[in-house]
């Protein structure tokens, strides 16, 4: 018999929809029924996301000056937020638990009004604006890598790491095994889960101005946007190479594990990710975040030593060919960055988080919950 349902909501990209999907996991062991709210975007994912039910509310955004669009907007959010209502009093869900992005506003909102338990979880170091405007509102905040004392609300906010996916520890069980001169070199390179145009642009060229001896050992997994493909998959055969490139990786985790290193952007799951399973990376944060919290996960990381950060408009093509040419004739500072980057990683971190929403579905209070940790 089920200890009763979790309403969870997340925007549809993978940085909000994996985690979700890591606690639904843990919930689901533990007794409880879960319902995922989202939007259309997340339908990619909806194979895997082990929800009972996947609802789709009207939610918006208000990023336009245009007063037509704000109306429009907020006409849309009190859909939404109609919606939310009479799907939380259909459900009665023990606790509404949001992970940014639009579409969890009007879900977390009604919950509010209704007295229903409620808590976000921020994966980022500086929260996003949903989660911002929803932070006076709910009983707790449960941070990826935000500072419990340093946080904007730190009488509600729990640090607990971001939740991985079941395949990202089963990755991490994979010994981080270092590429000597000679050997097959496995490099990794994704923009997060809409693609980065820019490295489909970038990398292709530093791959070119490599050395034969260097080139014939790389075996590449690049995501590129369907758009690019035809352009990237078009270098890669001038280049002879061994190459596997998509929009989308199903098994990413399984390529994570084999990675000698990898080069990405730095959200929140991609370098909770990295971390947990070990392997040492070269971020680029995507250098038009609203609130540059790219970067500041990217630091997190590097201050262990796992991995390295240089801004967009400092790698070219030539600077990641000297990256390449250094780390793939010195694998015993790659093994040294990856244990560096697995100290960091939190694989309990779905676990904490299990724990935080049913002390707050008990309607416990923080410093109860944090009583019991100490």
């Amino acid at each position: 018999m089920s200890k009763g349902i979790v309403l969870l909501a997340a925007g549809g990209t993978g940085g909000h929809v994996f985690p979700a999907e890591a606690l639904a996991f843990k919930l689901k062991e533990r007794g409880y029924s879960v319902h995922l709210v989202t939007d259309s975007r997340a339908e990619r994912y909806a194979g895997k996301f082990p929800a009972e039910e996947i609802h789709v509310v009207p939610s918006a955004t208000i990023g336009s000056k245009n007063p037509v669009a704000v109306a429009r907007s907020l006409w849309t959010l009190w859909s939404g937020m109609r919606a939310a209502k009479k799907l939380i009093q259909r459900l009665q869900p023990v606790i509404v638990v949001g992970f940014g992005g639009y579409p969890t506003v009007p879900p977390l909102l009604a919950a509010t009004r209704l007295g229903v338990p409620s808590m976000i979880h921020e994966q980022n170091a500086v929260m996003g604006r949903a989660n911002k405007a929803l932070a006076t509102r709910v009983q707790a905040i449960a941070g990826g890598f935000l500072p419990e004392g340093g946080a904007a609300f730190p009488e509600k906010t729990v640090t607990t790491g971001n939740p991985v996916r079941p395949a990202i520890i089963a990755a991490a069980e994979v010994p981080y095994t270092p590429s000597h001169p000679g050997e097959a070199f496995n490099l990794v390179v994704f923009g997060g889960s809409q693609g980065a145009q820019y490295f489909s642009k970038t990398l292709p060229t530093a791959i070119s101005l490599l050395d034969d001896a260097l080139r014939v050992r790389l075996r590449i997994t690049q995501q590129v946007r369907p758009e690019d493909m035809e352009m990237v998959s078009g270098c890669v055969a001038r280049l002879e190479m061994g190459a596997d490139i998509a929009p989308f990786f199903t098994d990413m985790a399984e390529r994570l594990a084999r990675a000698h290193l990898v080069i990405c952007r730095s959200g929140a799951s991609t370098v909770s990710e990295i971390s947990v399973i070990g392997r040492p990376a070269v971020l680029v944060p995507y250098p038009h975040a609203l609130d540059h919290d790219q970067a500041a996960n990217a630091a997190a990381l590097a201050a262990t030593g796992g991995a390295k950060v240089i801004a967009q408009s400092e790698l070219s093509p030539e600077k990641i060919a000297a990256i390449l040419t250094a780390v793939m004739n010195d694998p015993e500072k790659l093994s040294h960055m990856a244990a560096a980057a697995k100290l960091a990683g939190k694989p309990d971190a779905a676990n904490l988080l299990a724990d935080m929403v049913e002390a707050i579905a008990a309607r416990r209070t923080i410093a109860e919950f944090k009583r019991t940790r100490a």
